[in-house]
């Protein structure tokens, strides 16, 4: 269990960034994985009394504060309308609802977790991230970064007419997934691949397969492409083998339904 020394509930950013840069200082958000770890905390950094518990939308973009929960986003009317039910997609199997009330999206974003649903969609959806000390910098960049003792602000999501499709595949309903797949299709398709167990990674039609449109041909011929420049590994959960087949797999169905949107008007 997480042991405690000091709990400061910063009133700044600029407070916040100082006491990180300390190794044993620690940023809390739900505290869901954080209090798992055998660890000894020195200072527990609050940011719940800065005001990024909130998702404020301009004419441009959606900006979700740090403290966000995943249940905010997978509830939130604009962002569903705007991807189409993909941002409720990529979190509602999640543990549970109690789960998600807690979990932060500055928590599961600052982590590059490997099995993250939430870094593979924000990936795809040409999100932003802003950090206090770097600025602003898209979810893709940041997921290369190493470590460091930043403080993440708010994610950006940019408006935009785009189709998007998130999909993943779970050994059980609620567990971590196997592998995850989120296409965006506006002016460029961006298919990201995350669960592979490494962090996500993003693929886009460089060979243009898909530039006479998604039919099942040109689907089937990028989930192809996929499987090939995708590199997977194994884990407790499944073989890189298998994982290659989801790749492919997911990729093709998501570019179909995408195909069924766009029918759809």
């Amino acid at each position: 269990m997480i042991e405690i020394a000091k709990y400061v509930k910063v009133k700044s950013l600029e407070e916040a960034y100082e006491l990180n840069q300390k190794k044993s200082s620690a940023v809390i958000g739900g505290m869901l994985w954080l209090k798992m770890q055998k660890k000894r905390v020195g200072t527990a950094i609050d940011l719940s009394d800065l005001g990024l518990d909130r998702i404020e939308e301009t004419s441009e973009e959606y900006q979700i504060g740090a403290m966000v929960t995943l249940r905010q986003i997978e509830q939130h009317e604009g962002l569903n309308r705007m991807t189409e039910g993909a941002v409720r997609d990529s979190v509602r199997h999640i543990v549970g609802v109690q789960f998600r009330n807690m979990a932060t999206v500055g928590g599961s974003l600052f982590g590059r977790y490997g099995f993250s649903d939430v870094l593979t969609f924000f990936m795809a959806v040409g999100a932003k991230v802003e950090l206090y000390h770097r600025g602003t910098v898209s979810v893709e960049e940041f997921a290369q970064m190493p470590y460091d003792r930043d403080i993440l602000v708010r994610v950006i999501v940019p408006k935009g007419q785009q189709s998007t499709v998130y999909l993943s595949q779970r050994n059980t309903e609620t567990d971590f997934p196997v592998l995850t797949c989120c296409i965006s299709k506006a002016e460029e398709v961006r298919c990201v691949i995350g669960a592979r167990p490494m962090r996500a990674v993003c693929l886009r039609d460089e060979q243009g397969i898909l530039s006479g449109g998604i039919t099942p041909e040109s689907a089937a011929a990028f989930g192809t492409y996929v499987k090939e420049h995708v590199v997977t590994g194994s884990n407790l959960r499944a073989g890189g083998e298998y994982r290659s087949i989801l790749c492919q797999v997911l990729t093709k169905r998501a570019l179909l339904r995408i195909a069924e949107m766009e029918k759809e008007g």
